[in-house]
């Protein structure tokens, strides 16, 4: 591990894709389900957890790469403004 690397960023690089995945769907399905602003918040705390994620990779991604994760981040942004209004 390099000196500018986080311990963080470490245990992330081993999570299992497969469960993060599955925890992700969790979480989206849940917020999907819950009514109003519990489902919006509960969406909004995976955006901020995806922005998290987009700023700590963003040097190292190809730019086609970046286009999604800016789409996929927008549409959780506005699904969670939608479930809150």
């Amino acid at each position: 591990m390099q000196p500018t690397q986080s311990s963080l960023l470490a245990r992330l690089a081993r999570v299992n894709p497969t469960a993060a995945f599955l925890a992700a769907l969790v979480v989206v399905l849940a917020a999907l389900f819950a009514p109003g602003i519990i489902g919006g918040a509960l969406l909004l705390a995976l955006a901020a957890g995806l922005v998290a994620l987009l700023v700590t990779t963003w040097p190292v991604q190809a730019p086609q790469t970046r286009v999604v994760r800016l789409l996929m981040l927008t549409l959780v942004v506005a699904a969670a403004l939608v479930k809150i209004l």
